[in-house]
């Protein structure tokens, strides 16, 4: 009974279940699920040498605990799109992103009913892509960790995945991994106590704003195009007074108000050279851990407030959980906390054009309740939680 009541209560009935075809107007479920896929997931914190291998031999081995708890969170929430966040860059899809399909999502977890996604889209990130330079000003050239464009201990670390049923127009997407910081009109600038640059010259000319990557990912749904917009901007901490990743968080999260707006894109390029934002009228669902919250944390918070603020975004609604509530009783933003170090960080926002909501959730069951043990510690599955909304598609 304790199941049947959790689905029932939490989920709702429709959210488990895949949309019909035959609907005229689909129903749709995205998501959004920081998954703690890379590699200090599954080794010591510190340790030399790691890389996409190690998450490589997890995806083959087919019974990695954490992962089949994710795969059985991703069987019962059953989204028809989803962002996996840190899920490490691994460039050979049979080793990667089939093998997690193959062997956890198309397999069922502990009696939830396989999924499969036909349709995927990865690419590079930022992440632990090398810099000439000392980024962090410690006086120690590293290239990695700090020194690296995006925080990470090789390239393609706390990578990014997109998942859907529906076809993706691969040719169509596009990437802004490459976009320069300094390009963004009014770009939160990096100073040092004395005043002076935080980054030199040669850095801040060839810095990327993209910590990993912002895609624009076209998924064709009938007769019909919806943009995904995807990215993971930087925690704002792990700095000092500088707030150097703080300002960083802020314009990642910008970028994405700017793209969708009427008027304030015209200065945004993508990787092949193509100027402007989205089309006016454009259907989009923004996703991603944007590790922001427009009222607690660290962050510069008018980011992420501007962009749900956006007359673009539906705002109307924001995914809550009992867990959450539960798991901080005396704050009163926890019902909709997305991570076990209480905070909204991971969101997603449809626009007001082309949907209707009908729902949406955090993937947080309350103690004693069905597949509450799979949230009960970081371990279980991360320190994260799947984030969804429930559309029509108009």
């Amino acid at each position: 009974m304790k199941k049947i009541f959790f689905i029932l209560s939490v989920l709702s009935s429709g959210a488990l279940f895949s949309q019909s075809e035959s609907q005229e107007k689909p129903e749709l479920t995205f998501a959004t699920y920081n998954v703690s896929m890379e590699s200090d997931n599954y080794s010591p914190k510190g340790a030399m040498g790691k890389s996409e291998q190690i998450l490589i031999y997890q995806l083959n081995s087919g019974h990695n605990t954490q992962i089949r708890n994710i795969a059985q969170i991703i069987q019962t929430v059953r989204p028809d799109v989803i962002l996996l966040n840190e899920f490490d860059y691994i460039k050979d899809p049979e080793l990667g992103v089939k093998a997690f399909i193959k062997n956890y999502l198309k397999v069922r977890q502990r009696g939830a009913a396989a999924i499969d996604y036909p349709y995927y889209y990865y690419s590079t990130v930022n992440t632990g892509q090398p810099s000439p330079y000392d980024l962090n000003n410690d006086g120690k050239l590293n290239n990695f960790g700090n020194d690296a464009w995006g925080f990470g201990m090789y390239p393609g670390q706390y990578g990014m995945m997109l998942l859907s049923k529906y076809p993706i127009d691969v040719k169509a997407v596009r990437t802004f991994q490459h976009f320069k910081w300094k390009d963004m009109p009014g770009a939160l600038l990096t100073k040092k106590a004395d005043g002076s640059d935080w980054y030199s010259k040669k850095a801040w000319k060839e810095f990327p704003l993209s910590s990993k990557s912002h895609w624009d990912v076209p998924v064709e749904i009938g007769d019909k195009i919806v943009h995904v917009l995807v990215s993971h901007p930087t925690p704002p901490t792990f700095d000092g007074d500088e707030d150097r990743n703080g300002k960083r968080n802020h314009d990642e999260i910008r970028f994405w108000r700017d793209y969708i707006s009427d008027n304030s894109a015209s200065y945004i390029y993508d990787d092949k050279g193509v100027k402007g934002g989205l089309s006016l009228d454009s259907r989009f669902v923004i996703l991603g851990d944007q590790n922001a919250s427009p009222v607690e944390g660290n962050a510069i918070r008018e980011g992420i407030k501007s962009l749900i603020d956006s007359p673009k975004i539906n705002s109307d609604f924001t995914p809550a959980s009992k867990g959450g509530a539960e798991y901080s009783p005396e704050n009163t933003f926890g019902v909709n906390h997305t991570a076990f170090w209480r905070m909204r960080a991971d969101y997603v926002l449809p626009s007001r054009v082309g949907f209707k909501v009908l729902d949406s959730g955090v993937f947080w069951p309350a103690k004693g309740e069905s597949m509450s043990e799979l949230v009960e510690k970081r371990e279980s599955s991360s320190d994260h939680r799947l984030v969804w909304i429930k559309v029509i598609l108009e």
